[in-house]
């Protein structure tokens, strides 16, 4: 009785320490997940949300990104905080056009600015998909009018796609391929580039002037001019580009980086006279970049054919700017592109083009033994001694031919013209001496070497 008394004595307290200890359990995880929490808030668990965002003001956009790392909690409060109005005003500089702010010398502020702004996206949207990333950006970004291609009224004299560029570069850095070519697609899309480009493709050069220059600018400050390794650089542009058939890519790689006027959109500049280095720098530069075996989607032959495209657009080049952009291009693409015209039969026109090669190394004052020894290399790709013959044959006539004219050219033009027509007989007749006397001297030292 009594232990049994004793026995349902003991076990109603244990029921009930049982049910207790479970409840108390409970309570204990509510705690935890709750000090969980605060604990990823770190000290700034004890101050109201209004009062973090207040402490924020006092950072640096590089030291908030910093914050972004420390846990998922202050990522989201750092988000929530880029959408609020002060933080929008705070971080979304818009004074693209003002570049004589006392220590801002030439923008460079501004483009450190965003550049320390695409860090921060970056980092705060890093656990979240590519395409929910691009539409909360687009979502704080599509307030500013001079990120946009047709947004701001004065390009020429705005940092705006600039700073945009910097910004995506920074944001995109590390991401795989697919991912880039989603961004490539999102910025069609929200730009509309790829119908604003079939506009001025399949127009008259020049008559969709102001539209090419918006293009140009979009296209290089955006999404090409800020990429470190080569391998980025080929990738955009080969976006750019690919899409189109070859005749528009020449087209339109004219556009982004030929010496068309900013001001007046003129294509004169390779048709009516000889240009400088400087404004074919930057087709030589794109050219070097397809041609380089990190853009994997180009052949050696699409490259070529690219710049055979080019040197029409919008009418046949003077070859002297064709012999120009080749010399600027590389060896290896100068070579291929000579030894095309060899193995298809157009020697008369590979003679020309050797002369205006031996021309510009004349004015621009390259060695011309650099011209022999690219002849003697084209010479091997004939098939037979005869065809070479010809070729060598063809290059003296070209020589004589253009000797003739350019004297006939000084005896017979007007007071003007007689001065720029004797200086070029000057620099042609230079020319060919030189390019003779490197021949003599090689001819000489192997004829010396087999005595």
């Amino acid at each position: 009785m009594t232990s049994t008394a004793g026995t349902s004595y003991t076990l109603i307290p244990k029921q009930k320490y049982r049910c207790s200890n479970r409840r108390s359990r409970q309570h204990c995880n509510i705690l935890d997940t709750d000090s969980q929490s605060l604990s990823a808030l770190g000290y700034f668990k004890m101050l109201p949300l209004e009062i973090f965002q207040m402490v924020l003001n006092y950072l640096s956009v590089k030291d908030i990104s910093i914050l972004s790392m420390v846990s998922k909690t202050i990522s989201s409060h750092l988000i929530n905080y880029i959408s609020t109005p002060s933080g929008n005003r705070r971080l979304l500089l818009k004074d693209f056009h003002n570049l004589e702010l006392p220590g801002r010398r030439e923008g460079s502020y501004l483009l450190e600015h965003y550049k320390s702004l695409g860090l921060l996206f970056k980092r705060c949207t890093l656990l979240s998909p590519t395409k929910d990333r691009l539409k909360y950006i687009h979502k704080i970004l599509a307030e500013v009018a001079c990120f946009k291609l047709n947004g701001c009224p004065s390009p020429l004299n705005c940092l705006g796609l600039q700073c945009y560029g910097v910004f995506l570069q920074i944001l995109t850095a590390g991401w795989d391929e697919l991912e880039c070519h989603r961004v490539f697609n999102f910025l069609c899309d929200l730009s509309n580039l790829p119908r604003k480009v079939q506009t001025v493709v399949s127009s008259k050069p020049g008559s969709a002037r102001k539209l090419e220059l918006r293009i140009r600018l979009y296209c290089r400050n955006v999404l090409l001019n800020h990429w470190i390794h080569q391998s980025d650089s080929a990738f955009w542009l080969t976006r750019i580009l690919k899409p189109w058939p070859m005749v528009n890519q020449a087209r339109l790689l004219y556009i982004i980086f030929g010496p068309v006027s900013s001001l007046d959109g003129e294509y004169s500049k390779m048709i009516e006279g000889p240009t400088d280095e400087t404004s074919l720098k930057g087709l030589a530069d794109a050219i070097k970049l397809l041609y380089d075996t990190e853009a994997k989607e180009w052949t050696a032959d699409d490259v070529i054919s690219l710049v055979d495209e080019l040197s029409v657009v919008p009418r046949e080049w003077l070859m002297e700017n064709n012999a120009r952009l080749l010399i600027l291009s590389g060896n290896n693409i100068c070579f291929t592109f000579m030894a095309s015209k060899a193995v298809n039969g157009r020697a008369v026109e590979l003679a020309r083009l050797m002369v205006f090669l031996t021309l510009v190394c004349e004015k621009d004052l390259y060695c011309m033994d650099w011209a022999v020894k690219m002849m003697l290399k084209v010479c091997k790709v004939f098939s037979t001694p005869g065809d070479r013959n010809n070729f060598l044959q063809y290059v003296e006539n070209v020589f004589a031919h253009m000797i003739m004219d350019m004297l006939q050219a000084v005896l017979s033009g007007d007071r003007d013209e007689e001065e720029s027509s004797f200086l070029n007989l000057f620099h042609l007749v230079n020319a060919q001496a030189n390019f003779h006397k490197e021949i003599l001297y090689l001819t000489v030292r192997s004829n010396t070497n087999t005595i």
